[in-house]
């Protein structure tokens, strides 16, 4: 797929990401609210660069993807990688206001909707993130329900993750995913993986255990003229994760504290990150990083079976 023409002149296609598209070559695009809200100056930097790197040991080409100054970067410098990691007051872009932050010359990192559009915009296909945002615990008053989810619902982008992530609601994230046609995909796995844990109380819907049937399955669904993206859970390595009944703990305190200091809304993930990693005096931000490098792999993997 070539870019949507339409869209050129928002777009910032990195050189080297323009060749691989235009030769077919895999490319895997990469969101950017992990290094604007996700972890601190300078562990998101470090992290953003291995990353990165770990796709091109796949063969792949990276494509970071960030709006800066007005523009919607598909593939990042390392210049512009290290000065987005220390922006002051980015945005935190979904599909609600990235054409704003385009408008208005802003500077935001992409959740996992704003990634999905920016890539499908350029003609990527595969897509590694952390974890998905899905339905937030209360949401029945709240009704705080992540636009992720809709996007995967409308967007043909493949979404490669460690599952939604689990200061969510999980069973209620996977009730909408279904009633959204959003394939949910265990990678080698029968059960739902919950981000720093790798198993969940919950059955991933779905289970495939090599990249070649994952591209299978995403070409099919083209081929049938069913629209949408779709989610694989891969489980974070088992040396890496923190076990589900100790992060439950945890996750509880944090939800409590949001609660207490009336944290609502686009602040509520950033918060509870933050006060987690604090409550685990640090572990959860290197399963994190490990569960993004692991989800990198398997994406360029991907990648180059389509």
């Amino acid at each position: 797929m070539s870019p949507t023409p339409a869209a050129l002149p928002h777009l910032d296609i990195a050189p080297d990401v323009a060749d691989a598209l235009a030769a077919g070559r895999p490319v895997v695009a990469l969101e950017s609210t992990i290094i604007t809200h996700g972890m601190p100056f300078p562990d998101n930097a470090a992290m953003a660069a291995r990353v990165e790197e770990i796709i091109r040991e796949e063969g792949a080409v990276p494509a970071t993807i960030a709006v800066i100054d007005g523009r919607l970067k598909v593939g990042l410098s390392e210049a512009e990688r290290d000065a987005l990691a220390q922006a002051p007051h980015p945005l935190k872009l979904s599909r609600a206001d990235l054409a704003f932050a385009v408008a208005e010359k802003r500077t935001g990192g992409t959740t996992v909707a704003a990634t999905m559009i920016a890539a499908h915009l350029a003609g990527i296909e595969v897509f590694a993130t952390g974890g998905i945002g899905g339905v937030h615990r209360g949401a029945e008053t709240s009704f705080d329900i992540s636009a992720d989810l809709d996007e995967l619902a409308r967007t043909p982008v493949i979404v490669v993750s460690a599952g939604a992530k689990a200061i969510l609601d999980i069973e209620k994230t996977l009730e909408v995913l279904e009633t959204r046609g959003i394939p949910v995909v265990g990678f080698g796995t029968g059960v739902m993986p919950a981000f720093w844990s790798r198993t969940s109380p919950y059955p991933a819907p779905l289970r495939l255990d090599e990249p070649a049937a994952i591209a299978r399955f995403h070409r099919t669904r083209a081929e049938l003229g069913i629209s949408g993206g779709m989610l694989i859970a891969n489980p974070v390595p088992a040396a890496d994760e923190i076990a589900a009944d100790a992060m439950a703990v945890h996750i509880d305190a944090a939800q409590a504290d949001a609660v207490r200091d009336g944290i609502s809304g686009k602040a509520v993930t950033p918060y509870l990150l933050a006060r987690i990693l604090e409550l685990t005096g640090g572990a959860s931000l290197k399963t994190n990083i490990a569960l993004v490098e692991n989800n990198a792999r398997l994406a360029a993997r991907i990648a180059a079976k389509l």
